[in-house]
C-alpha cells in the first residue's frame, strides 16, 4: 500500500527525502567529452536546434582539443555566447547533471525527460547572448531550465488533464523484483507522481521546487519570477489540493 504521511505541511518535506533524488538515473551513454582548455579557432556562426542536439545527445564519442591550461568558467561562458559549440559543450557536460535532476522532476517518462532535456539545452545555448556577468553563470542557467520546465508542463497540460486517474491498486499487480525497501521507494515516488499530475502548472513547479529541490521560498521566487507571497500561497493551496486527492482515492497513511 502507498505509503504517506500523516498530513501535508512541515513534515512533507522529511517524507519527500525518502524518495529517490533523480528519477529515472542519467542516461546510460553520457556523453564522453575531454575539455581541457577552449579551443583555438575563432567562433562559429550559432547552430540550428537540431545541430546542436546532435551535438550534446547524439554524438557520443566527441573529444575536444586539449591543452594544460585551466580556463575559469567565465572564458567558457563568453566564447559559447558568441556561438563557439566546443566551448558551449563544455558548459552543457558540466551543468547537465543539474540540468536532468531538475527535469526529471517534471516529465513522466524516460521518452519525455529526453526530450525535455534536449528542449531545455536548446534555450539555454538560445538564450546566452542575454546573459549578464553580473549574477552567477549557474543560477541564471537553472532559472532558466526551471522556466523551461514550466512551460513544458503548460504545454503538456491538456493531454495529462484528459488523462484517467491511475489505480494505485493496479501498480500491485506486477511483481517487482527489486528489493522490497528499492520497490517501496518506486512506489512513494509513482504516488507523488500521480498527485502532482492533479496540481495546475504553477502548483507544481512551486511543489517541485519547494519540496524535491528543496529550495526555499526566497530561491523559488527567483527561479520562477514569481512573488514570495505567491509561492507561499500557492504552495499551501497544492498541499492541501494533494491531500485532499489522496484520501479521495482511498490511500492508507
Amino acid at each position: 500500500m502507498h505509503s504517506m504521511p500523516p498530513r501535508w505541511g512541515r513534515s512533507s518535506r522529511k517524507w519527500m527525502r525518502l524518495l529517490p533524488k533523480s528519477y529515472p538515473t542519467e542516461p546510460a551513454q553520457k556523453a564522453d567529452v575531454t575539455i581541457l582548455v577552449p579551443p583555438s579557432s575563432p567562433p562559429v556562426q550559432a547552430v540550428s536546434g537540431a545541430s546542436l542536439l546532435n551535438m550534446l545527445i547524439l554524438d557520443t564519442k566527441r573529444t575536444v582539443c586539449v591543452v594544460e591550461t585551466e580556463i575559469p568558467e567565465s572564458e567558457w561562458v563568453a566564447r559559447a555566447a558568441k556561438g563557439d559549440e566546443d566551448a558551449f559543450l563544455h558548459l552543457a557536460n558540466t551543468y547537465r547533471p543539474r540540468v536532468w535532476g531538475t527535469a526529471s522532476r517534471f516529465a513522466r517518462s524516460r521518452a519525455e525527460l529526453e526530450d525535455l532535456t534536449q528542449d531545455l539545452f536548446v534555450k539555454i545555448w538560445k538564450g546566452l547572448p542575454t546573459y549578464r556577468s553580473d549574477a552567477p553563470f549557474e543560477n541564471w542557467l537553472m532559472t532558466v531550465t526551471v522556466r523551461g520546465c514550466y512551460d513544458f508542463l503548460r504545454k503538456h497540460r491538456r493531454r495529462r488533464e484528459s488523462e484517467q486517474l491511475v489505480d494505485p491498486e493496479k501498480s500491485r499487480e506486477a511483481q517487482d523484483p527489486r528489493p522490497k525497501r528499492e520497490a517501496n521507494r518506486r512506489e512513494a515516488w509513482e504516488t507523488v507522481h500521480l498527485l502532482l499530475d492533479q496540481l495546475g502548472s504553477k502548483d507544481r513547479t512551486v511543489i517541485t521546487l519547494l519540496d524535491l529541490e528543496e529550495h526555499s521560498v526566497r530561491e523559488t521566487a527567483e527561479l520562477t519570477g514569481w512573488s514570495e507571497s505567491n509561492v507561499k500561497v500557492r504552495a499551501h493551496r497544492a498541499r492541501k489540493k494533494m491531500r485532499q486527492i489522496y484520501d479521495e482515492l482511498g490511500l492508507e497513511a
